[in-house]
């Protein structure tokens, strides 16, 4: 391992990360922190401001640190495979770690009388990294409890996720070949990556997309009605699929059917990958149908649309069926039916009704649809469309291939042979490792979360069926039902663990695929407080994995790998 690049790369996406922060301090003046449905902030947000700025510093001093030890390094030296993903791993650990810091030093609170610990504002960080929309935060309307300024910080970091940390870096300081390789450490997911040789071009292509597609909608959402404020920060929510809004209702707070497509159109969009996008855009000035046609012709896209529209239909179809909150009529229900399945599938997360209150169609095919994602290349997370394709593909050749074992045939995509060896057995793995982390990731949440999550504990002794209703959890301040022994006690501990088997499911599946809002004490209305501080960190290793390519983050706790060779 070549440390003294190592660090070099490190020091600089440190410097980076604190000097964005800057974009932050404005917003503690009360007078540019406007909202549209809430009275601006009384004064000066002085303690929220000395946080960030102790923050910035503190970025500066490690970026700084850390370039002193890369001082070894000698400028245009060639970088390996190994060391880009160690680059990329350590980037996000680094942006984790300090993006943090100011929810921590900012007097950020969870609740009323509930400071966040370091572990939750690390939860938050990453959360907003990775695009992931999670929460622990219970009142994004009080000043008092979230600045304005943090918010912003929040919305900020999906902006700087969005297309990737490194991709961001690239673009900006080009690193010629050392910027190829940890673009492809960092990008999951198959990719087009042909049609544009060079890396810091393709970078620069797609964060030009990515920041016009973020200025366009800023403008539309200020025409709809939203204040600069909260049209920049759910511009950022939207075109980087994060979720992260500054209402506890999401964008049902604004209660407006046109926000509300305008929304899923740049959803569906964000979702999209970026390079087709360039080429359509190179084709509309002088072939539009060309362009049209082009959009269609990709196996990936079309995939991706023909998913949207099947399970639209079926969501709205179950949904009136029932009679579900929301489904009262065909236009309400496809405004909801649809804004929820765009949101999940392109792992936003933002929420304008509680579909854990819908039927268990609706429920179940959302929790389907998370491990779906968007396309590759886009700023979706998940497991990325693309390789769904491709799985299925695979096992239609490899069923032909068990009856007919003479035939060979290539395995194409849009009608063109993949020339990769190596890809279905990538597939494959990949496939592997994904239901490998959810399924210990999930037996390890609902071993060791403890029962009070669900709002049940169980008194070591107890001469009533129901000792007490008045205990409060510590996270939440919500009723904690103490039971003892008794039948009655068990059987409602019972049903807690049925639910509890349900909620830690969708809530790995939720954070592993960078959604968000999941089932149960997850749900749209619900956030993530009330798990244990182990869990809390549990997830923000999950969401890292679900953001980057799942190797640059475990080959970081796999002692070879760090072996000079």
């Amino acid at each position: 391992m070549n440390f003294p690049l190592l660090f070099r790369f490190l020091g600089t996406i440190c410097l980076l990360i604190g000097g964005s922060m800057a974009f932050s301090l404005p917003f503690a003046f009360p007078e540019l922190a406007n909202r549209t449905h809430l009275p601006p902030a009384a004064a000066f947000e002085s303690d929220a401001a000395s946080g960030l700025l102790f923050s910035m510093a503190i970025c500066f001093f490690v970026g700084a640190f850390f370039r002193f030890l890369g001082r070894g390094h000698r400028a245009g030296g060639e970088l390996y495979q190994k060391e880009a993903m160690a680059i990329v791993g350590l980037s996000w650990v680094s942006a984790t770690v300090l993006g943090a810091l100011p929810y921590y030093l900012s007097g950020t609170m969870i609740a009323e009388g509930s400071p966040i610990t370091f572990a939750e504002a690390m939860f938050e960080s990453q959360s907003g990294f990775s695009t992931t929309g999670a929460t622990v935060l219970t009142d994004l309307e009080s000043p008092e409890l979230v600045p304005h300024c943090i918010l912003f910080w929040r919305s900020w970091t999906h902006f700087l996720g969005g297309l990737g940390i490194v991709v961001l870096f690239v673009a900006i300081l080009g690193q010629g070949s050392a910027g190829k390789a940890m673009m492809r450490a960092e990008m999951p997911g198959p990719t087009k990556e042909g049609s544009m040789p060079r890396m810091q071009h393709t970078a620069l292509v797609f964060a030009a997309i990515y920041v016009g597609l973020n200025m366009l909608l800023t403008l539309i959402y200020r025409l709809e009605g939203m204040s600069a404020f909260d049209a920049l920060c759910h511009a950022f929510g939207t075109m980087a699929t994060g979720g992260f809004s500054t209402y506890n209702r999401s964008l049902g707070g604004f209660d407006s059917p046109l926000i509300e497509y305008t929304t899923v159109f740049f959803m569906i969009l964000a979702g999209t990958n970026f390079t087709l996008m360039y080429l359509m855009l190179l084709d509309i000035p002088r072939r539009p149908l060309t362009a049209c046609r082009r959009l269609f012709q990709d196996v990936e896209f079309r995939t991706y649309a023909l998913v949207i529209l099947a399970v639209t239909v079926g969501v709205v179809l179950f949904g009136l069926r029932a009679k579900d909150e929301g489904f009262e009529t065909l236009a309400k229900s496809v405004q909801n039916g649809l804004f929820q399945v765009v949101s999940v599938i392109t792992t936003t997360g933002y929420g304008t009704a509680d579909f854990d209150e819908w039927n268990n169609f609706g429920r179940g095919i959302l929790l389907l649809l998370m491990f779906v994602g968007g396309c590759a290349g886009s700023t979706g997370g998940g497991m990325k469309v693309i390789r769904h394709v491709l799985f299925y593909k695979i096992l239609r050749l490899e069923i032909e291939r068990a009856h007919r074992p003479r035939v060979v045939r290539p395995l194409r995509v849009s009608g063109v042979a993949v020339d990769d060896p190596n890809l279905a057995h990538n597939i494959l793995l990949y496939f592997c490792m994904v239901l490998a982390i959810f399924v210990m990731s999930w037996l390890a949440l609902v071993t060791f979360e403890p029962n009070s999550t669900w709002g049940v504990v169980v008194a070591e002794s107890a001469d009533a069926e129901v000792v007490d209703e008045s205990v409060q959890s510590k996270e939440t301040g919500e009723e904690v039902v103490v039971v003892d022994q008794s039948q009655t006690g068990k059987d409602l501990l019972h049903g807690t663990l049925d639910e509890k088997l349900l909620d830690c499911a969708s809530a790995v599946a939720a954070t592993l695929n960078n959604i968000g809002p999941g089932l149960g004490v997850v749900g749209a209305t619900r956030n993530y407080a009330g798990f244990s501080q182990g869990a809390k960190l549990l997830f923000v290793l999950l969401m890292m994995l679900g953001r980057v390519e799942i190797f640059s983050v475990l080959l970081l706790f796999v002692p070879s790998f760090w072996r000079r060779v």
